[in-house]
């Protein structure tokens, strides 16, 4: 059985290591899951998804030198992303002047709006407002500093 990039396949999980997992795929190959390829989710440790003897469906990503690169999240079919938000979220995206903003009540909330429907302005100006404070914290930082140091047009040695 000849394997080629992009194809579905079954094999059976061989062994775990901290950076992924090694995938059987019969006639002698084996495959490389890289930790990030296991699930969409965050997997901080591999046990907790995968144990050896697992039967995974990997999609075959690369295969260079004799080895190959897996992904089992890829391999996985999702319904169309773009369909469902345009069939449930027309008036939103119709009307982008009356989004709301009134639900975030955290700072620590601020970034965790990947599923919101008001991604494009809020990122934005999420990320205006990083960039003034981060100048505003490197400026006064600076300051700070300089004065210790001698400031400017102190001598080096």
């Amino acid at each position: 059985m000849s394997i080629e990039i992009g194809a579905k396949v079954k094999g059976k999980v061989t062994g775990i290591t901290n950076f992924g997992a090694f995938v059987d795929l019969g006639d002698h190959q084996t495959g490389l899951v890289h930790i990030s390829e296991i699930s969409d989710s965050y997997v901080k440790d591999i046990h907790d998804v995968l144990a050896v003897g697992d039967e995974v469906t990997v999609k075959v990503l690369s295969m260079k030198d004799g080895k190959i690169g897996l992904s089992i999240r890829k391999a996985q079919d999702k319904p169309n992303p773009v369909a469902a938000t345009n069939n449930t979220n027309t008036h939103t995206h119709s009307h982008p002047q009356h989004r709301s903003q009134g639900h975030r009540s955290s700072s620590s909330n601020q970034f965790s709006s990947k599923n919101s429907n008001n991604n494009g302005k809020d990122f934005d100006s999420l990320l205006s407002g990083f960039l003034k404070e981060s100048e505003d914290r490197l400026t006064s930082l600076k300051r700070n500093t300089e004065g210790k140091r001698g400031g400017r047009g102190g001598r080096r040695s």
